[in-house]
């Protein structure tokens, strides 16, 4: 996604079983191959992974608020 992936929209990578499809190639993004996984941040099961990712996607998405005090707005 060359403008970035907004916060709730489904990566345009992400295959039908919820895999990168361009994992290890050098055009994927350096915020997600910076990702790495691990206990504390995936838990012990899958279903744990995916809450806390939507959790730190949320956490991270950019306020409304914080875009109508944008600068030129």
């Amino acid at each position: 996604m060359p403008q970035g992936k907004p916060a709730g929209v489904r990566c345009i990578q992400l295959t039908p079983d919820l895999r990168c499809a361009i994992f290890g190639r050098p055009e994927r993004p350096a915020c997600c191959s910076g990702l790495q996984a691990a206990p504390d941040m995936c838990g012990r099961h899958r279903n744990t992974a995916l809450r806390r990712l939507l959790r730190l996607e949320r956490d991270t998405a950019p306020s409304k608020r914080m875009g109508q005090n944008a600068p030129g707005r």
